[in-house]
């Protein structure tokens, strides 16, 4: 009869408490959602750009208030800005930022302090990227079709406006944090954060329209706790 034997270190994988909680840590997910009457997504003027408007074929509107289903926010920006350790993360992979369509592809695009993003160029006609930080180096860049991307980091936390000085209703959000355990809310208005340790944290939502909003959560490991924001939107 053949015998399964485990050895030491198996069995304190299974039993150590301190070896269980790094392995079952607590995942925070929630829902964002609005009150009030908010703002009406506008109609862009592209009557002077005629190679946008034969491009799309069709008007672009505003993003600055995105809403979905249930009163739902889209583009909001959830994280946690306070109670983590200085753990040491590991390298991230380049952000990605691309020009398609007389738009910027991602309206809020979050990234690390540090973490390199690789800026993109998929029309057919010439864009020009111009984030406005006011901590940060400001920087200008026109980018020709066809050029390979070009990539850049920043060295401080910052929530930086973009904009394009050729077509003026392109305008974007570089989110700079300094931690890694963030989500931004789709047309459903939920996030989920990355797993963290048991501790107490502070977790923010941000919207560029309606302002920030925070809550204290005390988590234990293993525990998947649920936290809504709900942001009053001016009628």
């Amino acid at each position: 009869m053949r015998r399964t034997t485990m050895s030491l270190a198996a069995l304190y994988v299974l039993c150590a408490p301190g070896i269980i909680a790094a392995q079952d840590n607590a995942e925070i997910s929630g829902r964002v959602s609005y009150t009030g009457t908010p703002a009406k997504p506008e109609t862009v003027d592209m009557s002077k750009q005629p190679e946008c408007i034969k491009l799309r074929g069709r008007a672009l509107t505003t993003e600055k208030v995105v809403t979905g289903p249930g009163n739902t926010l889209q583009n909001v920006v959830v994280y946690i800005s306070s109670g983590e350790s200085s753990m040491t993360e590991s390298e991230a992979p380049p952000a990605r930022f691309d020009q398609q369509g007389c738009r910027y592809t991602t309206h809020v695009l979050v990234f690390r302090v540090g973490q390199e993003v690789s800026i993109s160029n998929s029309d057919p006609f010439n864009h020009n990227i111009h984030p406005m930080p006011k901590i940060n180096r400001e920087w200008n860049k026109i980018q020709l079709p066809g050029t390979p991307p070009f990539s850049y980091s920043y060295e401080s936390g910052e929530f930086i406006p973009v904009k394009c000085n050729i077509h003026s209703w392109m305008q974007a959000y570089f989110v700079v944090l300094k931690t890694s355990h963030f989500a931004v809310t789709g047309n459903d208005g939920r996030f989920t954060l990355p797993a963290l340790p048991a501790g107490t944290y502070t977790i923010t939502a941000w919207h560029e329209t309606y302002g920030t909003r925070s809550r204290e959560i005390t988590v234990s490991d293993g525990q998947h706790p649920t936290v809504d924001f709900v942001f009053n939107a001016k009628p």
